[in-house]
């Protein structure tokens, strides 16, 4: 699920107000976010290759516009960790397409039924909703595929990354987050919406840290991926949470970039707390993600900055 823009907020205005290191770091946000699109334009497979039409249907979804939030974080761990930046960028490129696919997923006439995603028509209402199933396995198919293939990473840390991918995916990640959200089996307390949330959201941001801390070779690996778990579930939580303040708050499908009030029949936390403890339960999220980052690889100005660009503007609204 989407926050309200399709980008991050690199205009001239965040640009011009920040100090010299923070330019550096928006910089290097940028440019990592340009090389996660080249990147991941190479690793699928081109339009006119036959079956063209799925082709075209998984780059449709992959490519559409969007913040690449998570490779953009495996990119920064790897980097603050000493890792391999060229496996990063791959692992990242990787994490993304699945979010991609599951997205698909989401969208289809048998879940949420939506029609749109990203500020365009979601991928069954272009290439029907067959086509659409085969994009999103073929797409999940190629994720695993390049974690497979992954050079500059030990052969113990790709197993035990395509551990993580598979749990993230699984029933006790993305599968069973959309299974608890389609037929509401958590319920409707806050617990049992943190739950749905962790699974749906919060499981692919912890699999894009550790697969940045897992292209290095930190000391004490495990507990590094502990404080990156952790750092995930909250960012994953904190971003959901914002993402059902803006299904209630936002006035027209444009605010969005997908259908207006999606998630009414859903127990979210905006909903069933009320806008200001949604408001509040973002912050402090993001304050421990923040912690749990820096518990697990340092100082994080980068992290820090990525927050602020995905979250103030949404939170001072």
């Amino acid at each position: 699920m989407s926050i309200a823009t399709s980008h991050l907020d690199l205009t001239d205005d965040a640009v011009t107000s920040s100090t010299s290191d923070e330019d550096a770091t928006l910089a290097l946000i940028t440019a990592l976010r340009d090389s996660v699109e080249r990147r991941l334009s190479d690793l699928l497979p081109p339009e006119d290759r036959a079956p063209s039409q799925l082709h075209a249907a998984m780059r449709y979804s992959v490519l559409s516009p969007g913040k690449r939030l998570r490779p953009v974080i495996t990119a920064l761990v790897a980097r603050q960790c000493g890792g391999n930046e060229a496996a990063a960028l791959d692992a990242g490129c990787a994490v993304e397409m699945v979010h991609a696919a599951s997205l698909v997923i989401d969208d289809l006439p048998a879940m949420d039924n939506a029609e749109l995603r990203r500020g365009r028509a979601t991928n069954h209402r272009v290439y029907g909703e067959a086509t659409g199933i085969l994009a999103a396995i073929s797409v999940m198919n190629q994720a695993y595929g390049i974690i497979a293939g992954l050079d500059g990473m030990s052969a113990e840390h790709r197993t035990q990354l395509t551990t993580l991918f598979t749990q993230a995916i699984g029933p006790e990640g993305l599968a069973g987050g959309q299974e608890y959200d389609v037929n509401g089996a958590a319920g409707a307390s806050p617990a049992d919406i943190e739950t749905v949330n962790r699974r749906k959201t919060g499981a692919l941001f912890s699999l894009a840290a550790q697969a940045g801390a897992l292209t290095g070779s930190h000391p004490d690996m495990d507990q590094q991926l502990t404080h990156l778990d952790d750092f995930g579930n909250h960012l994953g939580l904190a971003f959901q949470t914002l993402d059902d303040i803006l299904d209630v708050e936002a006035t027209s499908a444009a605010g969005t970039g997908k259908d207006k009030n999606q998630d009414g029949g859903k127990p979210t936390l905006a909903r069933v707390e009320g806008l200001d403890a949604a408001h509040a339960a973002v912050r402090h999220h993001i304050e421990h993600a923040l912690e749990a980052f820096e518990a697990g690889v340092g100082p994080a100005p980068g992290m820090r900055l990525l927050c602020s660009l995905v979250f103030d503007a949404a939170l001072k609204a």
